[in-house]
């Protein structure tokens, strides 16, 4: 008989934190953070799932990204992924990480908003990996702005904007001349493109557009056999919390599961998405929102 495997109720799979109130300057790093997130370092056992695939991953060096680079690579995934120049301390655990799993880790410290450091980006994976087969697009600014719209400068947007959708759009062009028939890309949406939280509008609104263009993508390139897809998560805790919202203490509770998600319980969604057991799941968005009703 197989084993079996520890049943609970899900919204104690993880202790509900006692988050003290907590800041960090832009873009925040792991170290700092108390209680510190669960990535699944101790947690995840992989099955195969990806064995021999080359994944790139944006903001892989902390909060999901990190999880993510984690499970990709214990299910046989070699793992470059971007980080900016002041996440070099995280981006290293992450590597470190990948290589203990026995996979091969290309970290890149880049600016995603620039379409030339995108291409580059792009170029040195696909020379360090000797191709690509999943892309996911996970990077992300916010900044909270609770003064209202007049708050929020054209600077501020043009940052959450060109993080959030321009990158995500250079990237996968250019990833559609290296991915396979059976290649994926995989978006990192939220709860907010559909329940938007007033002080986070500008990055609410990126996130509604990552749902549209994943849709859309993904129909454009069904032809191909590339498919296209998106994770919404809900309150999850991460670097950018402590680092962009002012009050931390309540995070999360307003999930109906009553506390944030650690990084780690997004993992297997992004496994899922990028494996051939999803090979008719395309233009979905997977919602993983610890029980908030979205489409």
């Amino acid at each position: 008989m197989p084993e079996r495997h520890e049943q609970q109720h899900p919204a104690d799979q993880h202790p509900k934190p006692d988050l003290p109130a907590q800041d960090q300057p832009h873009p925040g790093w792991t170290g700092p953070m108390d209680p510190p997130p669960d990535h699944g370092e101790e947690s995840y056992v992989g099955a195969g799932r990806l064995a021999g695939r080359r994944a790139l991953i944006t903001g892989g060096d902390s909060g999901i990204g990190r999880a993510v680079a984690i499970a990709f690579a214990r299910e046989g995934a070699d793992v470059a992924f971007a980080h900016l120049e002041a996440e070099g301390d995280d981006a290293a655990e992450t590597a470190r990480l990948v290589r203990d799993a026995g996979r091969k880790a290309v970290p890149v410290a880049c600016d995603l908003r620039e379409e030339d450091n995108c291409a580059a980006l792009l170029d040195r994976t696909v020379s360090e990996l000797g191709g690509l087969d999943i892309l996911v697009n996970n990077a992300a600014y916010q900044m909270s702005q609770p003064d209202g719209i007049e708050a929020i400068t054209t600077e501020q947007f043009d940052r959450v904007m060109r993080t959030n959708l321009y990158a995500m759009f250079w990237l996968s062009k250019g990833a559609v001349a290296h991915l396979p028939e059976g290649g994926s890309i995989i978006n990192t949406t939220s709860v907010q493109a559909y329940k938007p939280s007033p002080h986070l509008l500008d990055y609410a609104t990126s996130k509604g557009a990552i749902v549209t263009f994943t849709q859309g993508l993904a129909q454009m390139l069904a032809p191909r056999g590339i498919r296209v897809n998106a994770v919404a998560p809900g309150p999850v805790w991460t670097p950018l919390i402590p680092a962009t919202l002012p009050d931390t203490v309540e995070f999360g509770k307003q999930a109906p599961l009553g506390r944030p998600a650690q990084p780690a319980e997004m993992a297997h969604a992004y496994v899922f998405l990028a494996s051939q057991e999803a090979s008719f799941i395309t233009a979905e968005v997977v919602n993983a929102t610890g029980g908030t009703p979205i489409p």
